[in-house]
């Protein structure tokens, strides 16, 4: 298991497009994804559950890949988040 803390850039935090960007991506990985915000764990390959986790602009979250490919997820994917997820 790998794990990450990244804020997140985004103007508007966690809302659909970039949420349905990296649940898609994260679908890709073998690995188990799952982001830790407020105490609480949101599987990373459901849109509706990153949805539920009302992510901020500026907020802090872990994330966390568990599994063959854990590596190259969490690499890719806090690489994107980073980035702007797209925006």
């Amino acid at each position: 298991m790998v794990s990450k803390n990244i804020t997140i850039k985004n103007e508007l935090g966690m809302h659909m497009r970039p949420a349905s960007l990296l649940a898609k991506m994260a679908a890709t990985y073998e690995s188990n994804v799952t982001v830790k915000f407020n105490g609480k764990d949101f599987n990373c390959k459901s849109v509706m559950l990153l949805m539920t986790a009302l992510i901020k602009c500026g907020s802090e979250i872990e994330l966390v890949c568990d599994g063959a490919d854990e590596e190259k997820a969490l690499a890719e994917l806090s690489e994107f988040i980073e980035s702007g997820m797209g925006e």
